[in-house]
């Protein structure tokens, strides 16, 4: 239910159990902010699942964060480590589409952007943006730098959208500083520059999942798209 980067809203009680749930791990310079991001009503990230969370305590809360904007002259990104309630979730998105933040992007990316947001619609492609992108869409603050990429976050449910949307992502890498993830059906997720540059000879990939990170192989992903002959067999 909760996919890493998944944009979540609390209620009143949800921001109140963070606050009791964090008090030790939240440097009291982030308390402010804390209490800033909730007024505005802005919605926090999901985020993979603590190691110390058991199974039994992960169906009944949500590990989630916030980062705040880069410091201007350290350029420093504090990320503050939050958990709630599932009961307390109002509302859960996934990632913005790319045209959520064509408005808030550099002006010097916005056309190609747009041209890829067009060509992601054309081939009914499933992308979504997060990190610094998003959050400044999400929340006006300054959130870009010229160091900044565009993530993505790219989940296909068959594989010739994995085909398409992978050349896709080569295609306008060159025009583009984009990065990110391919979300593959099973849930497990592997940096898609990593998944374009694996080959036989590179037969495990890094994946990252909401429970952690692994390695697995190109097969075992692949075997995470339903094929038409196995829905068939399913009727």
């Amino acid at each position: 239910m909760f996919a890493r980067h998944s944009l979540v809203w609390l209620s009143a009680q949800g921001w109140q159990s963070c606050r009791n749930s964090s008090r030790d791990s939240v440097a009291p310079s982030s308390h402010a902010a804390l209490e800033r991001w909730q007024q505005a009503d802005w919605p926090a990230i999901v985020r993979r699942v603590d190691a110390d969370v058991d199974a039994d305590t992960a169906e009944h809360q949500v590990c989630l964060g916030i980062a705040l904007p880069p410091d201007p002259l350290t350029g420093h990104k504090a990320r503050i480590a939050l958990r709630a309630p599932q009961a307390e979730v109002r509302q859960i998105r996934g990632p913005l589409a790319i045209d959520a933040v064509i408005a808030a992007a550099p002006a010097h990316w916005r056309d190609a952007l747009q041209v890829l947001a067009t060509q992601v619609a054309r081939h009914d492609l499933a992308f979504g943006v997060y990190g610094s992108v998003a959050l400044q869409a999400l929340t006006g603050a300054s959130y870009v730098s010229a160091s900044s990429d565009i993530d993505l976050l790219f989940s296909p449910q068959t594989q010739p959208q994995l085909e398409a949307g992978v050349a896709l992502l080569q295609r306008y890498a060159k025009t583009l500083p984009l990065d990110g993830e391919i979300v593959f059906p099973s849930g497990q997720a592997v940096a898609w520059k990593e998944w374009a540059q694996a080959n036989e000879n590179r037969p495990r990939l890094l994946v990252k999942s909401n429970r952690g990170v692994q390695l697995t192989t190109m097969a075992a992903l692949l075997a995470s798209f339903v094929t038409p002959e196995h829905t068939a067999c399913m009727h």
